[in-house]
């Protein structure tokens, strides 16, 4: 399609986990185009970047990367969930201070270098997807999507055009419709539980059609911490016992502590030298060697930046609790060989709270749209997190099982921010 089509306009899906791009002129939409050779599916480009001592890799090149540079060098994953948060506004690369705005801007660059290689072409026009919202607070959804339009322009984008996640997936399903329907759409990512309830007709739908938007920084991302907390940690020094040397009492790994291993961005944090130095302390004065052995683990995990490899692991056994009801995780490094049975059930216990407050988000936006769970005619649901079947319980709980359908969980976000820009490439907005 790339020697015919000449695009106008790209549509970026950048994710919390991944991301992709389709195009768009005035008369046509392109389907996502390849951005990553060495992934399963080239077109899903993972989000995560790499910045070695003279190098810059995203994608599946950033892990081999990273590993490659012995794990030293500075490995980001889940950049965009800091994007309303005013505390973070870059990290150090090196010997200076990266900001946000650049570190998403070169990850988005290489999207736009890559498919501008891919068409033959230079496109300076872009829609892209952000969530419903990127926070609760007005003012820090502004920030986020105010700094996601200068990462944009840094990138290269001359015109910047913002579509919400769950509108562009009502986009894509609108095609199927066959009358008139009120539709709640539920975007489920890594970062962010999205919303929108729209009254749509096959045709399209006006912006006054848009009955509410919601949402709840709360997703995938979440679970897996949860699972992390409740069935891992323990093996990474969180139960650890010690007691300093001339003191009596009997202590425990801080809790500040065990909340940043229940995050891989948070983790960066223990590399810092005097949390190192407390870790190392802990392990000297531990009460007994298992714990002497996890405290090797914690330390193993964090000086050799293992924090990645051992959330993919996580991930991969949230993931076949969708399927299973029960799942073994396993995570082997040198003198590291952790195995933990994991049930379904002791999932669903662990991410109760985290549950509960995605439907929770879920209910206000029904309510916010004068609407009760009746007055939903169907319920498009998208995003891998959607399978999860605690959440799938809940939802078909307060819709009925016949109301709710899964769209295709990478391309139905996308899809629909390509036909937005082709809209934008007519004029016709």
């Amino acid at each position: 399609m790339s020697a015919r089509f000449s695009p106008e306009v790209y549509a970026v899906d950048f994710g919390t986990s991944n991301s992709l791009l389709a195009a768009a002129s005035a008369e046509a939409t392109c389907p996502p185009v390849p951005l990553d050779d060495a992934a399963a599916d080239p077109t899903v480009l993972r989000s995560l970047l790499f910045f070695g001592q003279e190098r810059f890799s995203c994608g599946a090149a950033a892990i081999s990367d990273f590993v490659a540079n012995g794990m030293q060098g500075r490995f980001i994953r889940s950049i965009k969930k800091y994007l309303p948060d005013r505390s973070f506004s870059g990290t150090q690369i090196g010997h200076r201070i990266v900001a946000i705005e650049e570190l998403i801007g070169r990850f988005l660059r290489a999207m736009r270098d890559r498919a501008n290689r891919h068409f033959g072409a230079d496109v300076g026009r872009v829609v892209l997807g952000r969530p419903a919202k990127f926070s609760i607070d007005p003012a820090d959804d502004r920030l986020a999507e105010e700094r996601l339009e200068r990462a944009a322009r840094a990138a290269g984008f001359r015109e910047v055009f913002f579509c919400p996640e769950p509108v562009a997936a009502a986009h894509d399903f609108r095609l199927e419709l066959d009358r008139g329907a009120v539709v709640l759409i539920a975007d489920f990512g890594g970062g962010t539980s999205d919303y929108t309830i729209v009254r749509m007709r096959r045709e399209g739908f006006a912006p006054s059609d848009v009955l509410s938007l919601g949402g709840v920084s709360i997703a995938g991302d979440a679970l897996d911490g949860s699972l992390m907390r409740h069935k891992i940690a323990r093996h990474f020094g969180a139960e650890v016992t010690y007691r300093v040397p001339l003191g009596s009492n009997q202590l425990t790994m801080p809790r500040s502590i065990v909340e940043k291993l229940c995050s891989p961005a948070d983790m960066t944090v223990l590399q810092h030298r005097d949390v190192l130095a407390f870790l190392r302390d802990v392990k000297a004065w531990s009460l007994g060697p298992e714990d002497r052995q996890r405290m090797d683990n914690l330390l193993c995990l964090v000086e050799d930046s293992l924090a990645f490899r051992l959330f993919d692991e996580i991930e991969r056994s949230k993931c076949a609790l969708s399927g299973a009801t029960s799942a073994e995780f396993c995570f082997d490094y040198p003198s590291m060989h952790i195995r933990e049975h994991i049930t379904r059930d002791e999932l669903e216990a662990a991410s109760e709270r985290q549950i509960d407050a995605v439907l929770g988000a879920l209910d206000r936006t029904v309510k916010d749209a004068g609407l009760a769970a009746g007055d939903i005619d169907v319920v498009c649901c998208t995003g891998g997190t959607a399978r999860v079947p605690a959440l799938r319980r809940g939802i078909e709980r307060r819709f009925g099982q016949g109301k709710v359908r899964q769209l295709r969980s990478f391309h139905s976000v996308v899809q629909g921010l390509a036909e937005r820009a082709r809209r934008i490439a007519a004029g016709t907005p």
